[in-house]
């Protein structure tokens, strides 16, 4: 992976251009990243939607208590929620809460069965109320086909599938099954999602709020602010390692 954004971004320095130019020129169509909420006591989560005002909150679920978070966390923000189950639901519990999720202002449901049910999921993409996207299923270009029976969208890690070049072979492949796509981030510092912004253009969604998380950040490059993607003057991904 970094030989080939090194390949890259010596190419844009070249070129005197953004990295995202080489497959985008379309400015006006950015998706606004989420801002992700971590499991935590209710008060917990609550008090972190208040003090990061933000249009789209990614929330992480997987206990008892989901619905219950969900309706909380909705008494103190009108923005829009999507749902990271972390494959911690079964088939028919993944159907009867998105009928609840969908009118709490849920946009969609991110792997909500473990990666590897795809029976499961395939059932569930017929009667859930809510798009379904893939995270763990989908890891690698194989994965990209057999996610279009199970699922809505994928959701594309440059971490694990190995970079900006695998990343947009998956992108096409997605686009070609109709699938909608995402890129996500991990908690990774300013130089992981600096790169990962260079693919917004060509996505339907976007979670690259990974650098917010981090008490100390290596980098500095492409910011989020408000959900907004703001790119740098700087020639290729825009990344300035700090001293």
């Amino acid at each position: 992976m970094r030989h080939r954004l090194c390949l890259l971004g010596f190419l844009c320095k070249i070129a005197k251009e953004h990295l995202k130019k080489f497959w985008s020129t379309n400015e006006l169509k950015l998706p606004q990243t989420n801002y992700t909420i971590g499991i935590d006591e209710i008060s917990v989560m609550q008090s972190k939607i208040k003090e990061n005002p933000w249009p789209i909150y990614k929330i992480k679920l997987g206990v008892e208590h989901d619905l219950e978070i969900v309706k909380a966390l909705r008494s103190v923000t009108h923005s829009v929620f999507r749902i990271d189950a972390n494959c911690a639901w079964e088939t028919e519990e993944t159907i009867e809460k998105s009928e609840v999720l969908k009118g709490l202002g849920v946009e969609f449901i991110e792997q909500p069965l473990k990666a590897n049910d795809w029976e499961g999921m395939t059932y569930v993409k017929k009667k859930c109320k809510l798009p379904i996207i893939a995270d763990e299923s989908c890891q690698k270009l194989e994965d990209v086909q057999k996610c279009a029976k199970a699922f809505h969208g994928v959701n594309i890690k440059l971490m694990k599938c190995g970079g900006i070049t695998p990343a947009l072979q998956m992108i096409e492949n997605a686009r070609k099954h109709q699938l909608k796509t995402m890129i996500g981030c991990m908690t990774e510092s300013s130089v992981g999602i600096s790169n990962i912004a260079q693919l917004a253009p060509l996505l339907d969604y976007l979670d690259a709020d990974g650098s917010l998380l981090l008490k100390n950040d290596i980098a500095e490059g492409v910011r989020c602010k408000s959900g907004n993607i703001l790119y740098p003057d700087d020639y290729g991904s825009g990344v300035r390692m700090k001293d």
